[in-house]
């Protein structure tokens, strides 16, 4: 059934599942999108003028990209034409374009066109829309779960605006549930259901930013359910936990649980146990912890408590973060669990923290002695008159690429902040920095 076929879903509503019915109708329904489509933003006057021109609509599954092109469909003039990257092909884009050259020949209509799964389509399907794009036949709506920069040719980019939709707070499907529960028109509204709070929180932290999936698990929990003896459907935390299949583990992601199990997989990997780290990151990706957030402490933790006895654990806590927003969940998991695991069995130095956090409480306590001559810049006309650069040794002019001399200010000569721990990696280049500077005479 084409989804933009709104007589249609008029007609057989009351058979479509409820996340289809719920769809927002408008932008003031739209939830969780503000930073794109919130009032007075540029994608929102854009709607609301008709005034739209090439977008790409990047967000995770359940974020609103096929809701904010319908919504689009019943605010413009344009013909609207609705493609799918897994069923339609080269022959399904012709036809499109035929029809749009005639559309705009005989009455002077515009066509916009949205292309759902757009990173699907090979570079050959898709430069098929690029001189229609360019020349402005066609208006292209793509919606992508990918990021767009590796998964969409760079010359359809270059000729739309990227719009990056976030995943739904819990709050916000919070929001949506009672929407639906309250609806008696498209919802559920006139079953006379109450949920349980606790039951209500849990679908939507166990949807992990995805509508669709919570109204799905909401309309099967209310459907299931048999009235009691007032006539009234109780949904209670267990029947949420079998309509979605998961069972409720205590985590909440703005709370103390968030915390504690961060804390925990952290001080985990800190103490080099792998069963431990692998245990506290499970139960966080389990209880729908962001996977980003996961990743940005990886590289934090690599930076921290790793260092350079082991830099190549930042490397690849970098790795990971960008493998994981590209492929996402449920596979990002097996990329998190590499990293901690390298992290967790990587030997231990947190001596860069502690170098740098002593350097920063010197700027912050200590007088700020001017550069030394030697150190300023020579290279401006009039340099050479103040001395700047006068004195200054090369030290690849001398053996070893090293040569003792002053690079502190005058005040804080000889201050050391960096101590080097002989573990890993870090043992190795603490012994040679020694060896050298002993063969120089420091």
């Amino acid at each position: 059934m084409d989804l933009f076929e709104q007589a249609n879903i008029e007609q057989q509503k009351d058979k479509l599942p409820l996340a289809v019915r719920m769809r927002p109708q408008t932008l003031d329904e739209f939830l969780g999108q503000n930073k794109i489509v919130g009032p007075g933003t540029l994608l929102r006057r854009a709607i609301e003028n008709d005034t739209l021109t090439s977008i790409i609509l990047w967000g995770p599954p359940g974020s609103g990209k096929t809701t904010l092109a319908r919504i689009i469909t019943k605010m413009t003039k344009a013909h609207f034409e609705s493609l799918n990257a897994v069923l339609d092909g080269l022959k399904d884009i012709r036809r499109v374009i035929d029809a749009a050259k005639e559309r705009q020949k005989y009455y002077q209509q515009k066509t916009v066109i949205f292309v759902d799964e757009i990173h699907r389509w090979s570079k050959n399907i898709q430069d098929a829309l690029l001189p229609c794009v360019e020349e402005g036949l066609l208006t292209l709506i793509g919606a992508t779960v990918e990021n767009p920069m590796f998964t969409v040719n760079a010359a359809i980019r270059s000729r739309s605006r990227i719009f990056q939709l976030e995943a739904l707070s819990t709050r916000d499907i919070i929001t949506i549930l009672k929407r639906a529960l309250k609806d008696e028109d498209r919802g559920l509204g006139k079953l006379d259901v109450e949920v349980e709070p606790q039951a209500l929180k849990h679908i939507a932290q166990v949807a992990n930013g995805d509508a669709r999936v919570a109204l799905n698990a909401l309309e099967f929990a209310v459907l299931t359910t048999p009235k009691n003896s007032n006539g009234k459907r109780y949904i209670t935390l267990n029947i949420a936990e079998e309509a979605i299949q998961k069972r409720a583990v205590l985590y909440d992601r703005d709370g103390n649980q968030h915390y504690d199990c961060v804390s925990a997989w952290i001080k985990s990997m800190r103490g080099s146990d792998p069963d431990a780290a692998l245990y506290w990151l499970a139960r966080m990706i389990y209880s729908g912890e962001d996977p980003a957030f996961l990743a940005r402490r990886l590289m934090v933790h690599a930076a921290e408590d790793v260092g350079l006895a082991d830099p190549q654990a930042l490397v690849i806590a970098s790795s990971a973060a960008q493998a994981v927003e590209r492929i996402g969940l449920p596979e990002g998991r097996i990329i998190l669990a590499e990293a901690t695991l390298y992290i967790t069995l990587a030997p231990k130095s947190n001596s860069v923290k502690t170098a740098i956090d002593a350097a920063l409480e010197t700027v912050a306590k200590e007088p700020c002695g001017p550069v030394p001559l030697h150190l300023r810049d020579s290279h401006y006309q009039g340099a050479s008159d103040l001395k700047h650069g006068v004195g200054y040794k090369y030290p690849h002019n001398y053996p070893g690429g090293w040569v003792k001399q002053q690079y502190l200010p005058d005040n804080l000569n000889n201050k050391v902040f960096y101590h080097p721990s002989d573990y890993g990696k870090e043992g190795k280049i603490k012994t040679a920095w020694q060896n050298r500077t002993k063969q120089s005479g420091k």
